[in-house]
């Protein structure tokens, strides 16, 4: 953040100061994400609050009035996401209440996954019931695409310098017209987008809080599992993930979410979604490095990279693809 960005929002603040007893001497950066994103935390003497979270999103870069909208979305819906106490839409300031700084990542062990997935499987169903067309944006074939053709332009040409011969290239959009046809063949409800380890906080009530779920769009109903059960920044034992799609499957039918009557057909799906995910993914990765600067992601990519391998490897039609990403892997 520039010095002119963090006065601007410092004035902003000293405005706020006297209705929400804020003390601006305590002003922190609390996280910062792959966006132009920022967040700061700051101590309020208001008992009810403690703490108070402030999200800086320059407006040329990062319009709030999507956060604004979803937020409100999911709030109906029943989850917990940040409240949004004051607003500057013009300048891209938000003032929020603060659902702590225990992420999902750092409590997940063997111990307390079950119960932590319960209730993030609890919430993802609340948003799922939720669901309207014509709400969000939908995840359409445009949109698939966009997302996969990150994966040859940034991971395997930029990061890897590999050109394809002209087979491989064949192959690749192959396997990439049949994932879309089967993400696009599934159920559509909300999707958060990012329902991951990292966007997931521990909180005593109305576990979990959400975050970071302004790009939600009207897609797949696997999606969020997928997001959730192959995570970029932890890996499960397959028997797991297996058992936690299957509660989620049963929850989903239970309420009636327009799942499929058989569960290996819906595993499939979750299987297809989340190799789209990994696949864009890889190229959103590498992009963050080549073109923004930021490294910190690609110690994730041999996990990320693992997961896409191991699904191509189990569907025939898929193989093609699986022989190239494992080139990769020696690369």
């Amino acid at each position: 953040m520039t010095d002119a960005r963090l006065n601007t929002l410092s004035n902003w603040l000293e405005g706020l100061k006297p209705s929400w007893q804020l003390d601006l001497n305590t002003l922190a950066p609390a996280s910062a994400d792959a966006s132009f994103r920022r967040y700061f935390r700051l101590e309020s003497k208001n008992p009810d609050f403690g703490t108070l979270i402030v999200m800086d999103a320059p407006p040329q870069h990062e319009p709030i009035d999507t956060f604004i909208g979803v937020d409100l979305l999911l709030t109906e819906a029943g989850l917990n996401v940040p409240q949004i106490l004051e607003k500057n839409v013009a300048q891209g300031f938000l003032l929020l209440n603060d659902l702590g700084n225990e992420t999902y990542l750092s409590a997940l062990n063997e111990n307390t996954a079950d119960e932590l997935y319960r209730d993030a499987t609890q919430a993802m169903v609340k948003m799922q019931l939720a669901s309207k067309p014509d709400v969000l944006p939908n995840y359409d074939t445009a949109l698939l695409k966009r997302e996969l053709d990150l994966f040859p332009e940034w991971y395997l040409m930029k990061h890897l310098q590999l050109q394809l011969t002209q087979t491989q290239d064949v192959q690749v959009k192959q396997a990439f017209e049949l994932i879309i046809q089967n993400n696009l063949a599934q159920a559509k409800v909300y999707v958060h987008r990012d329902y991951h380890s990292r966007n997931l906080m521990v909180t005593e009530k109305n576990n979990p809080g959400v975050l970071d779920f302004q790009d939600a769009v009207y897609g797949p109903i696997t999606y969020d599992a997928s997001s959730l059960w192959r995570d970029a920044y932890i890996a499960w034992p397959e028997e797991r993930v297996i058992d936690w799609v299957i509660k989620f499957w049963e929850e989903g039918r239970k309420v009636g979410l327009p799942m499929p009557a058989d569960f290996g057909h819906f595993y499939r799906d979750f299987e297809w979604m989340g190799l789209q995910r990994h696949l864009k993914v890889l190229g959103i990765f590498a992009r963050l490095f080549h073109r923004d600067g930021k490294d910190g992601y690609l110690k994730d990519i041999p996990l990320v990279l693992e997961y896409a391998i191991a699904t191509a490897n189990r569907y025939i039609e898929l193989k093609p693809l699986a022989r190239i990403l494992e080139s990769t892997r020696k690369s």
